[in-house]
């Protein structure tokens, strides 16, 4: 890939990012389908109010500096510029996805949150026939619980750090069969998502179902994203992007021997395993 035409790749998936990230941010401020509430299920929706046990604030940062605190370690070891630039854009594919699908699907549903009454009514008295009586953007906020958007992006982040780590690791291919502490280091970004998604039931900001389908939907797009700039797993060179080998001078990416002799060799061993 030369020069003129790696710049315009670039360009070409910085604007893909930037897309989604207006689209994500206008759905932020979207009013989503109001849905009617029946007299026999209000009992789903009157929690106390509490506040969350991870805030959005400090949900952000845990998102963001933990994977990108992994890619920037693993270029530091490695001194590949090409896998850095790879994974970032693996990763921020991930976010722009899931920000927008989870938006989108949260707008249409409506579901009342946990505590929506109490969002309502905060003095807990009202008939929830009768308008609403809480501030407004609680209100709104309130009919956004399906699906969780702590659960998606806690799993959508932690998700591609276990695979990205697992790749690096070669946890799943010859290299690494048979040793339990390389699964066990590649698999223990999820954890941390699990704490998180369980938080908001805790806290009853959202019910079960909106964690589970959360949850979910943040490990399929993270899947999805890593494996359109890396390799399988069970591949010889699962830690190297397809930009690297798709420059090998061979038609066959399982040659690990001609890797060794290629220029992209400093790419190859990760030095810290």
């Amino acid at each position: 890939m030369n020069n003129a035409r790696n710049h315009r790749y670039l360009l070409i998936e910085l604007v893909v990012r930037f897309i989604l990230l207006v689209l994500f941010m206008l759905s932020e401020y979207g009013e989503p389908f109001h849905r009617k509430i029946h007299p026999d299920e209000l009992w789903l929706y009157k929690n106390p109010r509490t506040d969350s046990y991870v805030p959005t604030r400090i949900l952000w940062i845990f998102i963001c500096i933990v994977p990108f605190f992994i890619i920037f370690l693993s270029n530091l070891l490695n001194k590949c510029k090409a896998d850095g630039i790879q994974a970032f854009l693996a990763l921020t594919l991930s976010f722009g996805i899931n920000g927008v699908i989870t938006n989108a699907v949260k707008l249409i549903v409506g579901r009342p949150r946990p505590d929506f009454f109490y969002r309502c009514f905060p003095d807990g008295k009202g008939d929830i026939k009768f308008p609403c009586t809480g501030k407004k953007e609680d209100i709104i906020e309130g009919m956004k619980s399906f699906p969780s958007g702590h659960s998606s992006f806690a799993f959508v982040s932690m998700t591609f750090c276990a695979l990205y780590l697992c790749g690096k690791l070669q946890v799943f291919n010859q290299k690494g069969r048979g040793q339990s502490w390389r699964l066990l280091l590649g698999l223990s970004p999820i954890i941390l998502s699990i704490l998180v998604a369980l938080s908001r039931t805790c806290d009853y900001h959202h019910h079960w179902q909106d964690v589970l389908v959360g949850s979910m939907l943040g490990i399929a797009i993270a899947y999805l994203s890593y494996f359109q700039y890396y390799p399988s797993l069970n591949h010889p060179n699962s830690a190297l992007p397809y930009s690297i080998l798709m420059t090998l001078p061979t038609s066959d990416l399982n040659d690990v021997d001609q890797l060794k002799k290629s220029d992209s060799l400093e790419c190859v061993s990760v030095k810290w395993i």
